[in-house]
């Protein structure tokens, strides 16, 4: 069911602000540090963890996929009301942590589309040829 992709995209949701909060008084910046990409990060990472292990039945494994497509356009609302000026000011720490965030997130983009390639070959044809 939807609700059930609520309710990960809500505690993703929170553990990734405070996880972003937690950095940003680490490093000295008082923002948040990265929060929503973090939790979108533990929002894949537990979803694909919870269907691997047989924990989520289809009804609810559509409900976290109708959330996960639609998990971009409420990063990017949440991303515009952050204070990316004071993040600056901050600071060369606070670019440092942004320019390490971004390098992470790129060298992790290899890793997450072979979790997503694993999962369409499980789905479809078990020899993962497809219709040829």
């Amino acid at each position: 069911m939807v609700i059930y992709g609520v309710s990960l995209l809500a505690g993703c949701m929170i553990a990734g602000l405070f996880l972003g909060e937690l950095l940003g008084k680490l490093i000295g910046v008082q923002a948040n540090v990265g929060g929503v990409g973090i939790a979108m990060l533990l929002m894949i990472l537990f979803a694909d963890f919870l269907r691997k292990r047989g924990r989520l039945n289809p009804v609810s494994q559509q409900g976290v996929i109708f959330w996960s497509s639609i998990y971009i356009p409420v990063v990017v609302a949440m991303a515009a009301k952050q204070n990316v000026v004071a993040a600056v000011k901050g600071g060369p720490t606070a670019l440092l942590a942004g320019t390490l965030a971004v390098v992470v997130s790129c060298a992790l983009v290899p890793l997450i589309s072979r979790i997503g390639a694993g999962n369409a070959v499980s789905q479809g044809d078990s020899t993962g040829k497809g219709d040829q």
